[in-house]
């Protein structure tokens, strides 16, 4: 069979398709060419021939290609949600952070594509706080900010900060760093800089920590320790 006959018949097949699975194909389409090219890139003509339809089967169910991959952005964030996470059983407040940074940083190395259409072609946009999309990505930060808030609540953390500007300074940091990989530019790992971000945010939130007491004591052994060696070698000498 040619690729003509199998892109017919494939066609033929998705006649019969009732609306929902029609539209579930057509997403699922345009999220794998989003994955292969930029949001501009992307024609309705490849993603119509990627779910097996003419180009007018897309405008039945969807204004413009705008309107298409908004709601790709939608069903992801949902994806997103309905993953079985659960941070507060993680031993201890800085490891709970380490896990939340990292599951952030993991989602946006795994969909780069689907992180810069909101980032670049959805937040920007005036009308975006009346988004599903904006109502979707508020439910998400909240995954990374109920462990702050958690934290702040017990007194482990400082609260003096507002749990906004605390989220700001998180998720700001987390775009900056990975702003190059999003724009084909260079990569991060995952790993390290979620043990970096949250230690940074850790031990600035952190009350009364018994770390600064000790690091500390461990600057003054060193500094002991090298006036002692220094007194060896100028006895040396």
């Amino acid at each position: 069979m040619t690729l003509i006959e199998k892109t017919q018949s494939k066609r033929t097949r998705n006649l019969r398709l009732p609306p929902e699975k029609r539209v579930a194909d057509i997403i699922a389409a345009a999220r794998k060419i989003l994955s292969e090219k930029d949001y501009e890139a992307a024609l309705i003509s490849e993603i119509a021939e990627e779910a097996g339809i003419v180009e007018g089967t897309i405008y039945r169910y969807f204004e413009n290609k705008r309107d298409l991959f908004i709601k790709v952005a939608e069903d992801w964030f949902e994806e997103i949600l309905s993953q079985n996470k659960s941070f507060a059983k993680v031993d201890g407040t800085l490891n709970q952070l380490k896990s939340v940074i990292w599951w952030v940083l993991s989602i946006i190395h795994k969909e780069p594509a689907l992180t810069r259409f909101v980032l670049m072609e959805l937040r920007p946009h005036p009308d975006y706080t009346k988004t599903r999309v904006y109502e979707l990505n508020k439910k998400f930060t909240e995954e990374v900010m109920a462990v702050f808030r958690e934290a702040m609540k017990s007194g482990e953390l400082d609260d003096k900060y507002e749990l906004t500007f605390v989220r700001d300074m998180v998720f700001g940091c987390i775009e900056h760093q990975t702003w190059s990989y999003l724009r084909h530019l260079g990569d991060y790992s995952t790993d390290d800089l979620s043990e970096k971000i949250a230690n940074i945010m850790y031990n600035g939130l952190l009350k009364n920590s018994p770390k600064n007491d000790n690091n500390i004591d461990n600057a003054i052994s060193r500094l002991e320790t090298i006036v002692d060696e220094l007194k060896i070698h100028s006895h040396q000498v």
